[in-house]
């Protein structure tokens, strides 16, 4: 049997609640939100650490109780959604399509509480959950316009963390955005691929990118998660140019990453969490962010790019935001754009 939801969260503010995070005495009418994170942690430089980002944002503006519960492995995210539901929160976040089974068994068993995951549609969304989506394949369109621009050996890398209807748009995003530069530039830009299999095998990932530059790649784009830093740490090493994802990861090698392919988690986040307080109907409904909703985009600051290259990039924005240009997410899509408008 639960405990109250005031005198639970009395108990905790005198220690540590869940995932370490600190959380304030509280009444009835204070909004509270929990997150569990996917396996990646919540310092894994991507959508983990930019979804907690979105809630201390929300915690600053409207003063709710926010906190996080970490899993380490698959078999704790259930376990960590059903724990997330002991305080009665107002909303449970499941950060990553990989939570998605366990979060439906355990919105099922509390349909007074409001559940929300990131990365999730469903064909059908029962009443207490929200399924939050990313057109990630138009930011990863711009980076690969980008890297089709910038290349000087017209061999360019895609590592990928493995096959997944996510994945496919960063992947299809990234080939259709350099097929795009090579039809403008008039020429054959190659792309080589590979997938690490993991999001959390910097190793692996490392060495996929050593292989790829020592074949003439210039360029690398990543979309493998904690993975990915393998990649641009063999950019450093190879004293060539990574592209980062999910955050500006510029920061990592500052002379060594051409730009990121942005996922603004927290703008979602943030955004959802505060409709719900506000007692906008959100449940039983998928909600996208693309360019348009600035859920996905790059960052304003490329000192490694050059200016040009990113004055047209903005101008692609432009095309994608009126809708002038639609990016494709999957391999029949990208098919379809080869054949629609590169050949066309």
């Amino acid at each position: 049997m639960k405990i109250s939801r005031t005198l639970l969260a009395s108990i905790l503010a005198a220690s540590m609640a869940l995932g370490g995070c600190a959380m304030d005495e509280k009444d009835d009418d204070t909004y509270q939100v929990v997150m569990v994170t996917d396996t990646g942690g919540i310092n894994d430089q991507s959508f983990n650490q930019t979804s907690w980002k979105g809630l201390q944002d929300f915690h600053n503006k409207n003063g709710a109780i926010v906190r996080y519960l970490e899993s380490k492995q698959a078999s704790d995210f259930t376990t960590n959604l059903d724990r997330a539901t002991d305080t009665y929160p107002d909303i449970v976040w499941g950060i990553g399509f990989s939570l998605a089974d366990s979060l439906l068994q355990v919105a099922a068993m509390n349909p007074d509480i409001n559940f929300a995951i990131v990365d999730q549609a469903f064909d059908e969304t029962p009443q207490n959950v929200t399924g939050v989506v990313f057109k990630a394949e138009e930011s990863s369109f711009l980076v690969g316009y980008i890297a089709g621009l910038s290349t000087k050996t017209d061999k360019v890398g895609y590592v990928g963390a493995m096959k997944t209807f996510v994945n496919d748009q960063f992947e299809y995003g990234f080939l259709a955005g350099v097929a795009y530069a090579a039809a403008e530039l008039g020429k054959e830009i190659e792309v080589q691929e590979q997938f690490t299999e993991s999001y959390s095998d910097v190793a692996k990932a490392k060495g996929i990118a050593n292989k790829m530059f020592a074949n003439g790649c210039d360029i690398v784009f990543h979309s493998a998660g904690g993975a990915g830093f393998g990649v641009i740490e063999s950019a450093k090493e190879n004293n060539q140019f990574a592209i980062g994802v999910d955050t500006d990861q510029s920061y990592l090698a500052p002379d060594n990453v051409l730009t990121s392919g942005l996922k603004n988690v927290d703008v979602a986040v943030e955004s959802i969490s505060d409709m719900d307080r506000q007692g906008e109907e959100i449940g039983g409904k998928t909600f996208s962010y693309g360019l348009k909703e600035n859920g996905v985009g790059i960052p304003e600051n490329n000192p490694n790019m050059d200016p040009e290259v990113y004055k047209k990039a903005m101008a692609i924005q432009d095309q994608i935001i009126n809708g002038e240009l639609v990016i494709p997410s999957t391999e029949e899509t990208y098919n379809e754009f080869i054949t629609n408008v590169i050949q066309k």
